[in-house]
C-alpha cells in the first residue's frame, strides 16, 4: 500500500516541527533518522559533495538509478543537501543550519566532528537546546574508542558470535546487523528521552551510543546466563536458553519452530505428539529439568515428528494453543497474506526509481500512523530549498566559491 498517497488526509505526525540534522552514513544513523522522519520530523541529510552517503554507490547490487538499494532502504522522508564540511564557509552553512535544528546525528569515529568544528562542545554553543547523538563502533569513550568498528566486529566482541551457531561449528554471527540497527534504535531512544527531558530543562544533551553497547544490551538471555552459572554460553542452534523444547525440528519434507515455553504448554506438547507417558518422566518433570537435558530431549523427540509432515505439525500445534511455525525464507516473509494486512511491505514512489517495495512501520500509532511524506532524495536535492529556509540564498554564489558546495 502506498501511504504516501493517503498521508493528506492525515492529521500532523508526533515528531512534526522536529527538525533533525543527519550527518551519518551507512547504517546506524541514517536507521536512527530514517525513524524520527517517518515519525514526522524533518530530516536535512548533510552530504559530501560528489559521492554522498557511502552508500549510494557501494553496495553490489543496484536497482534501474545510480543509487543502491541500500541506500534506498534507509533514507526515506529525508530531505538532501551537499556540504564540504572541510571548508570555513561549508561550516559556516552548518552553523546556519544549527541554529534552527533541534537534533544532530553523527556516526564518524571520535575525534572527526572537532576536526569539522562539528562536534558537540562547537554546536551546543551556537544552539543550547540542540539534542545531539554520537554513534560509534565502541563509543566515545574507553581504551577502545578510537578503534575503527563495523557490525561484524561488535557482534564478535560483544559475545554474540560466540552464541551463535551450532554447538561445534564454525564461528557464525547473527544473519541481521544487530549493532547496526541496535544502535540506531537506542539513538532515537535516546533522542526522544532527551527531547521530552527538554521541555522542563530548556536545554539540550549529548547522547553516546555505539554497535558494542547495543549488541550487549540486546544479549539479555546470554548475560544472565552468565552471570548466573559462571559460564560463557556457546551456541545453541535454534534452541533457547531458558526454555525446552523451544527450537527447530525436522519433519518428514522440511522443518519448523515449536515452543513449549512453560509447565502448561509442555503438559499439552506431550498430548499432541502422542506421548502422554512423557509428562510422567522424572527426567522431564520441570523446565529446569528440561533445560539440562535440552539436546537429549530433542534427540529423543527428533524420530516422532519425522513421522509427519512440518505443516500437519504445525496445524496440530495451533489447534492445541502452542505457539509453532513454519521456517520460511524472505520470499515467502515478505509475501504472505498477513504481512500484506499488516501493511509490513510498502511501496515507494522516487523520480528515479519509479516504484520500489519497502518495508513499512513496525510501530503501528492509531491516530497519528507514520507516513512516507517523501522518497529517499537525490543527492543535494534540496540543497536551493534549504539555503532559502536559512536565507542564504542570495550567498549561494559567494559560498559556491568558497568551497561550501564542491568535494
Amino acid at each position: 500500500m502506498d501511504n504516501h498517497n493517503r498521508s493528506a488526509s492525515r492529521p500532523p505526525l508526533p515528531l512534526a516541527g522536529l527538525r533533525v540534522l543527519d550527518m551519518s552514513q551507512v547504517m546506524a544513523g541514517p536507521f536512527c533518522c530514517m525513524l524520527l522522519g517517518d515519525m514526522g520530523a524533518d530530516v536535512i541529510k548533510i552530504e559530501p559533495p560528489g559521492v554522498g552517503d557511502q552508500t549510494r554507490k557501494s553496495m553490489g547490487f543496484r536497482m534501474k538509478g545510480e543509487d543502491s538499494p541500500g541506500f534506498l532502504a534507509l533514507n526515506r522522508n529525508k530531505r538532501s543537501i551537499t556540504l564540504n564540511l572541510k571548508s570555513e564557509a561549508g561550516q559556516r552553512v552548518l552553523h546556519r543550519m544549527v541554529e534552527t535544528a533541534d537534533i544532530l546525528v553523527e556516526n564518524g569515529r571520535p575525534g572527526v566532528t572537532k576536526r569539522l568544528a562539528a562536534d558537540y562542545d562547537t554546536l551546543s554553543k551556537i544552539n543550547p537546546r540542540l539534542i545531539y547523538a554520537s554513534i560509534s563502533g565502541f563509543g566515545q569513550t574507553g581504551p577502545w574508542s578510537q578503534r575503527p568498528g563495523f557490525d561484524l566486529i561488535a557482534q564478535a566482541m560483544a559475545g554474540v558470535i560466540s552464541a551463535t551457531g551450532l554447538v561445534g561449528a564454525e564461528p557464525v554471527k547473527s544473519g541481521i546487523p544487530v549493532g547496526d540497527l541496535g544502535a540506531g534504535m537506542f539513538a532515537a531512544y535516546g533522542i526522544l528521552s532527551a527531547v521530552i527531558g527538554r521541555q522542563s530543562s530548556g536545554r539540550g544533551q549529548y547522547i553516546d551510543t555505539s554497535l558494542l553497547d547495543a549488541a550487549l544490551a540486546l544479549s539479555v538471555w546470554e548475560s544472565t546466563e552468565y552471570w548466573a552459572t559462571g559460564i560463557s554460553p556457546g551456541p545453541l542452534g535454534t534452541a533457547n536458553r531458558m526454555s525446552a523444547p523451544y527450537q527447530a525440528f525436522n519433519a518428514s519434507d522440511s522443518s519448523f519452530v515449536v515452543g513449549a515455553a512453560n509447565q502448561k504448554l509442555w503438559l499439552i506438547f506431550c498430548d499432541v505428539i502422542g506421548w502422554p507417558e512423557l509428562k510422567d518422566d522424572p527426567r522431564y518433570a520441570t523446565n529446569v529439568d528440561r533445560v539440562k537435558r535440552r539436546a537429549e530431549l530433542a534427540e529423543l523427540l527428533a524420530p516422532r515428528f519425522r513421522t509427519h509432515t512440518a505443516e500437519e505439525w504445525v496445524e496440530a500445534f495451533h489447534a492445541a494453543g502452542i505457539p509453532a511455525g513454519p521456517i520460511y525464507d524472505y520470499a515467502q516473509a515478505l509475501d504472505n497474506p498477513h504481512v500484506r494486512h499488516r501493511e509490513a511491505v510498502i511501496e515507494i514512489e522516487h523520480p528515479v526509481e519509479g516504484s520500489f517495495r519497502a518495508l513499512g512501520f513496525a510501530a503501528k500509532l492509531s491516530a497519528t500512523p507514520a507516513q512516507v511524506r517523501m522518497p529517499p532524495p537525490l543527492l543535494g536535492q534540496h540543497t536551493q530549498e534549504i539555503l532559502a529556509e536559512l536565507g542564504l540564498q542570495a550567498e549561494h554564489g559567494e559560498l559556491d566559491r568558497s568551497g561550501a558546495f564542491a568535494a
